[in-house]
């Protein structure tokens, strides 16, 4: 409630209120004072626009949705796996290069296939091989092995490998290549063994 202070008329109503008898206007402005302050200190304290009333109250925690059940994740690719140097790799670009140089095939005069149809090719090994067939729509096409030593082809100094068509693995060994040639039936398979002998290629013996 407001509180007004006494001017020189208004002294005698503080003496009314209890205050005693004050000769002077002065000490009567000085207790009317007072009086506001109290009076102002209570209507604060009891304001409903008080500290307390104005604070927000805690707000409720942020709760993510979780997906449905059996909804699928998201797609991570995978990273793409290369062949180890010392892998059977046979599509590596040193087969297509070696093919491309080899001279054509006498019986259909035509190119070599990159594609191998067998081989066991690796960077690591002292002599490994790949099977190719002519680059032809004959029925029964010419066949070949190309050599490598360490990765790289061999051009020169290799025996005659035409007519062979796959690798016995049973016998093949890192220096060592088993070819088998077959026409189909199993009895006249017959296996070629070669083998680097530190400065080239020899056939060193028929297993079959």
């Amino acid at each position: 409630m407001p509180v007004n202070c006494p001017t020189r008329r208004a002294a005698c109503a503080i003496v009314a209120l209890g205050f005693g008898t004050v000769p002077k206007v002065k000490l009567a402005v000085s207790i009317c004072m007072l009086a506001l302050a109290v009076a102002s200190t209570a209507v604060g304290c009891g304001s409903s626009d008080s500290t307390a009333s104005k604070t927000p109250g805690p707000t409720a925690p942020y709760i993510s949705t979780p997906p449905p059940a059996g909804a699928p994740g998201p797609t991570v690719a995978a990273p793409a796996v290369e062949a180890e140097p010392c892998d059977v790799n046979l599509t590596a670009p040193e087969i297509a290069r070696a093919v491309s140089a080899l001279p054509r095939d006498p019986r259909s005069n035509q190119g070599w296939s990159p594609e191998p149809l067998a081989g066991n090719y690796n960077e690591c090994a002292p002599l490994s091989v790949v099977i190719v067939k002519a680059n032809t729509n004959a029925e029964n096409p010419n066949t070949r092995a190309v050599m490598f030593h360490l990765g790289r082809f061999i051009p020169t100094g290799v025996p005659d490998t035409y007519g062979f068509n796959g690798i016995d693995n049973a016998v093949t060994t890192g220096d060592t290549v088993a070819l088998r040639y077959s026409n189909g039936a199993s009895v006249l398979d017959s296996v070629v063994r070669f083998r680097w002998n530190g400065n080239g290629v020899e056939l060193i013996g028929n297993t079959g």
